[in-house]
């Protein structure tokens, strides 16, 4: 028995030098690099035009503005308003290349909206062009660079389309007419005319351009930021990903497709190319070296076409450029046929757990308007789907707690003979119909819910800035409030104190949730039998509060479902060992109040 409490203790002991590794991996170190980017990214914001041009990618390099308004005074433009977007797109080129979701903000106490497009001349420049390809067309086809008439409408609205036109000098006549929807979604329809006297060959084409990645971008591991795809042909449709470190060292990625979907995502926003779902299309995912820095591509080729002359030739493209709201995108793919576009949302590898739970928490919020009480809702739905094998396991724990006086006897019985020990113990278990690694099932099958609802917490917009509680802002992040200012009794900001701030509001934070659940972790693993050999028994004492540090950092809406899960399984784990009269912590501290008898 001692040589097998020897190796439980290594063991114990290697499983914590793991847990503890995975922390630093998963957490400490994401943070660090999260706060150098942010650091970083506050420097550049603060730097002047003149410093922002001495200090462009390279020697050879652009120079940035950073100003908007003068990045956008560099052609004619034309205004984008409906009920969910705000900005202009640029008559060089017909860019749309200055937009704003304006449902949504960038920080949740300030107005400013979240910006989805930059255009050209600021650093980071985002936007989504279209046009025709036509290497031998006499007097060229419409480009980045051509510079379109707006013959009608003045704003784009869902309402009020525009019309753009260019004649290229050599008897042709393109107009574009482009609409938005009251949502997310832009239709470019574009028209050729020939009025020459030759035929010309050309294909639509549409791109999505990225100038380099921002510094916030692709820092998170479980959350999916970069290329992003479906392709295939009906009945056989694949999504395809690409994050953006692993982009940069594949700069060309190519696929043949019939219709499908393609563009660049962020955490919850998204800009994709939508062709016709009916045509055969090329596409590829680039990365280009313009001019020192690096351009990253969403490309889509349509089919080419010859127009003769007197004839025309038409073709409607659409963008989708918004946020990855799971209805918003389950509408889109049923009425324009998109396949697989809920899965711009990145569901991981538990999709098949990801979406039910994220569909209960849907319709639980829906009857009570509170994503929190949702949450809670869920964990008694989990409970009430694992209680008879979790009833069965807390009886199985129960009967080993009162056979503990009867595992001591052994011990001290077979003291000298480890072998004759374990063989005494296992007989006792059987004759009492005990099973010892029952009480661990439970835990083990809400591993994959846990990081479920992880993961439904960290990609879905619904959750972003969902309050709860009074003090919880939002569910999808960490609890704002802290033991080292007394939960904000103390105006104070811990982050601020000398030498460790950084320690305070990083590895050492704890707010409310966090000890809500060291405390009811430390009853739950109180309750349970305790570890024969010394050692073990000091680990699983620790364990609580080394699991406080560690799940202190994640989003609040996780302690939440955590803490209330550990809340109920001591109040099911109370009642079978009051059955059992099993001794338990909780009658043992009550007993301490009652009067003895006089």
């Amino acid at each position: 028995m001692k040589n097998e409490n020897t190796r439980n203790t290594i063991i114990f002991i290697v499983c914590s030098a793991l847990i503890m590794g995975i922390y630093y991996f998963a957490v400490l170190r994401p943070q660090a690099e999260r706060r150098a980017v942010q650091q970083q990214a506050q420097a550049e914001q603060s730097q002047t035009a003149d410093n922002a041009a001495r200090t462009a990618l390279s020697p050879q390099g652009p120079t940035f503005v950073t100003d908007r308004s003068q990045a956008l005074s560099t052609a004619a433009r034309v205004p984008i308003q409906s009920g969910t977007l705000k900005g202009s797109l640029s008559l060089q080129g017909g860019r749309i290349d200055d937009l704003f979701l304006t449902d949504y903000r960038e920080v949740q106490d300030k107005p400013q909206p979240v910006e989805l497009f930059r255009p050209q001349g600021m650093q980071n420049a985002y936007f989504a062009q279209f046009g025709w390809t036509g290497p031998n067309v006499a007097g060229g086809v419409p480009g980045p660079n051509t510079v379109w008439r707006l013959t009608n409408g003045s704003t784009l609205t869902p309402t009020t389309p525009i019309t753009l036109t260019w004649d290229n000098g050599q008897g042709l006549r393109f107009t574009r007419v482009m609409s938005v929807d009251d949502r997310y979604v832009f239709s470019v329809q574009d028209t050729v005319q020939n009025l020459g006297t030759q035929a010309i060959t050309i294909a639509p084409y549409g791109s999505v351009q990225r100038q380099g990645v921002p510094p916030a971008a692709g820092s998170s591991h479980i959350v999916h930021e970069g290329a992003i795809g479906t392709f295939g042909k009906p009945g056989g449709y694949r999504t395809e990903q690409k994050k953006y470190k692993d982009w940069l060292k594949e700069p060309r990625i190519e696929n043949a497709s019939t219709g499908g979907w393609l563009g660049i995502t962020d955490k919850y926003w998204l800009a994709a190319l939508l062709p016709q779902q009916d045509e055969a299309v090329e596409t590829e995912f680039r990365v280009r070296d313009i001019n020192g820095g690096q351009q990253l591509e969403a490309n889509v080729l349509g089919t080419t076409r010859t127009v003769q002359p007197g004839a025309t030739a038409t073709e409607t493209q659409r963008l989708f450029a918004g946020v990855k709201r799971a209805e918003v995108l389950k509408s889109y793919e049923e009425s324009l046929g998109l396949p697989r576009f809920v899965y711009a949302i990145d569901w991981g590898m538990f999709w098949f757990l990801t979406r039910p739970i994220f569909w209960i928490l849907e319709n639980v919020y829906g009857l009570v308007g509170s994503f929190g009480v949702a949450i809670l809702a869920l964990t008694v739905i989990v409970k009430l789907v694992m209680f008879p094998l979790a009833n069965n396991a807390y009886a199985s724990m129960s009967k080993m707690r009162n056979l503990q006086p009867k595992m001591e006897e052994i011990k001290k019985k077979f003291k000298d003979d480890p072998q004759k020990q374990q063989q005494e113990t296992m007989a006792l278990y059987q004759k009492e119909k005990i099973n010892p690694v029952a009480g661990c099932l439970p835990l083990v099958l809400q591993i994959p819910v846990f990081y479920a609802l992880y993961k439904v917490l960290t990609v879905t917009i619904e959750m972003r800035h969902q309050p709860f509680l009074g003090f919880v802002h939002d569910l999808s992040a960490r609890d704002p409030s802290s033991i080292w200012n007394l939960f904000g009794l103390i105006p104070w900001d811990p982050s601020m104190a000398p030498l460790i701030g950084g320690l305070l509001a990083g590895p050492l934070h704890l707010g409310l949730l966090a000890i809500a659940y060291g405390l009811t972790m430390w009853l739950q693993t109180a309750m349970n039998p305790p570890a024969t050999d010394p050692i073990q028994r000091q680990i699983f004492q620790f364990m609580p509060l080394l699991f406080t540090f560690i799940m202190a950092p994640f989003a609040a809406g996780l302690l939440i479902y955590w803490a209330w899960s550990n809340v109920l399984t001591i109040l099911q784990q109370y009642v079978i060992m009051h059955r059992y009269k099993a001794e338990n912590p909780i009658d043992t501290f009550f007993a301490r109040f009652k009067k003895s008898p006089a």
